[in-house]
């Protein structure tokens, strides 16, 4: 089966148990609440202000880094966190994206993990992102919505004059233009895998390196905790390899039609695509049996 192929009908999002209580709703957002133009429906948009209404809080649990965070901003109510950077960050939407929690990747380690993957998967090239932007190698994709990027070889762009100097690393990017996307994850966490934390999210060969034991479940796990949440009273929505931890640990989960096979085994259950408004179809039947 193709990574992209819909596995779900209309009705498989009422096929599957739901929590007693659902207290909060954790969404990824590409691939899983956006649709693929990067867009919210009107009917993903009145299913999350109905969740808030009924007293759900909804966390945005994304790959993304906060200053992506403007195709949801406008539709952010109650508590307006959201969890970046596959959980290196937490962002208050409601204060313009301000990070108000960081779990960085060390710089040290991050040039170990550097030189591990040059010589581990010749070709590769690599992009930094830092709480205050992302910089990336000549041979890196190039980030048209960056425009003011710094060009340089990774080991200058995670160079600091002093320890603690530079800003915070949130997470490394490892792109090649040869390997398939799953055997190049596989490939750096055999290599690399007892240094830091390797993802993807992306249908490229593109990796995602974070601190060693970062994910978007542990800082999810961490949020739910401080506000009295258990993981039984959480609902969790992902498509990619970065959610999988974070659909294993909630109480129920939901991988979407169009999802990755790792999604998809980790989660309790599968509903209709981004396309299709998966994520809504599910609120929606938790709102009907409250």
């Amino acid at each position: 089966m193709r990574e992209n192929d819909p596995v779900t009908s209309a009705t498989d999002a009422t096929d599957y148990p739901l929590p007693a209580v659902t207290r909060l709703i954790a969404t990824d957002l590409d691939g899983t609440l956006l649709r693929d133009d990067k867009t919210l429906s009107d009917r993903t948009v009145a299913a999350l202000a109905a969740a808030e209404a009924a007293g759900i809080e909804v966390f945005f649990v994304t790959g993304r880094p906060a200053r992506w965070m403007d195709v949801v901003s406008a539709h952010v109510q109650g508590h307006g966190m959201a969890i970046c950077a596959n959980g290196a960050a937490v962002a208050d939407l409601h204060d313009d994206g301000r990070l108000i929690e960081v779990h960085p990747l060390e710089r040290p380690v991050a040039l170990e993990v550097v030189r591990i993957l040059r010589e581990a998967a010749p070709g590769v090239s690599f992009a930094v992102e830092l709480t205050t932007g992302i910089h990336y190698e000549p041979a890196y994709p190039p980030f048209h919505m960056d425009p003011g990027a710094t060009v340089a070889v990774a080991e200058k762009l995670l160079h600091e004059e002093a320890p603690g100097a530079g800003k915070p690393v949130l997470k490394v990017l490892a792109h090649h233009p040869e390997l398939t996307p799953d055997d190049f994850l596989l490939l750096a966490r055999e290599a690399a895998g007892d240094r830091a934390s390797f993802t993807r999210s992306s249908p490229t060969a593109l990796l995602e390196v974070s601190g060693l034991g970062v994910s978007k479940a542990n800082t999810l796990a961490a949020c739910c905790a401080e506000r009295g949440i258990s993981a039984d009273e959480v609902v969790a929505f992902g498509d990619m390899p970065n959610d999988v931890e974070m659909l294993g640990w909630a109480g129920a989960s939901f991988a979407m039609g169009n999802a990755h096979p790792a999604a998809r085994a980790a989660a309790t259950g599968v509903t209709l695509t981004n396309n299709e408004d998966g994520v809504a179809a599910v609120i929606e039947r938790i709102l009907a049996t409250r």
